[in-house]
């Protein structure tokens, strides 16, 4: 005998088969949604570890737009889609409430970021006598007027009393993490970025520049008014103030936050 096969729906049944599985379908669709976050450049890598966790948990997904605060925030005050704002500084977030493009009790602190001092090459950096004999050709600082870290840097060479002596070998990136691309490729042989950006790996060398050489990079973020009835972009703050992130946030070399 042959063994018996199972016939597949036809007719009205198989109708009702393929009705029912569109409806769960556009069902799913319409449940998940999507946040669109402007994202200071430090914060790109942790970002993108909470936004997989975050799209697990709740099924949204989050899409991000990576670059100096300065220049998200002026992206911000022209309109750009974003339906919040995670920065590098207290001053932006606090300045979009003021300005009429955030949602003021959303405002919070969802890391503190620390400097270091870097290099490829394993015997440069030792500490700040590395600053101190200014052996190199470059050193690389993100734009202080745009970035944080940048204005971190050069408050801690000015503390360190080398900034004038320092100053023309500086070489600018738009942020952080082409300041991180500079010393990356050689192009320079130093640099200060975010301990973010190397505490993954051990290659180089590195100083952890005491917090007390520069002022606190408290990175803020807030709900734009774009994003108030943003089913996504609520929940995605949500997540951030939550014990998944703070792990990541952790894991980064970051503080983690309020």
């Amino acid at each position: 005998m042959h063994p018996r096969r199972r016939s597949r729906p036809t007719g009205p049944i198989a109708a009702w088969l393929a009705v029912t599985l569109a409806l769960a379908c556009d069902a799913s669709s319409a449940w998940a949604g999507e946040a669109r976050l402007a994202v200071a450049a430090n914060f790109t890598e942790a970002a993108k570890e909470i936004a997989d966790l975050f799209e697990q948990t709740t099924g949204h997904r989050a899409v991000f737009s990576f670059g100096s605060t300065g220049l998200l925030y002026t992206q911000i005050t022209q309109q750009a889609p974003f339906e919040a704002f995670l920065a590098a500084d207290r001053e932006r977030p606090r300045k979009a409430v003021d300005e009429g493009f955030a949602v003021a009790d959303s405002l919070f602190t969802y890391a503190t970021g620390k400097l270091v001092l870097f290099s490829k090459d394993t015997a440069r950096v030792t500490g700040p006598n590395a600053l101190k004999e200014a052996g190199f050709a470059k050193i690389a600082i993100a734009n202080p007027l745009t970035a944080p870290y940048g204005a971190a840097a050069v408050e801690a060479m000015k503390a360190l009393g080398v900034y004038d002596v320092l100053q023309p070998k500086i070489v600018q990136g738009t942020n952080i993490a082409q300041t991180y691309q500079f010393v990356e490729t050689g192009n320079a042989e130093v640099g200060f970025v975010a301990l973010s950006q190397v505490v993954r790996h051990e290659e180089g060398s590195r100083w952890l520049v005491p917090e007390d050489l520069y002022s606190p990079i408290a990175q803020d973020a807030v709900l734009l008014k774009q994003g108030e009835d943003s089913e996504a972009a609520l929940a995605f703050m949500a997540f951030l103030r939550g014990p998944e992130a703070h792990a990541v946030k952790e894991k980064y070399g970051y503080g983690a936050g309020e």
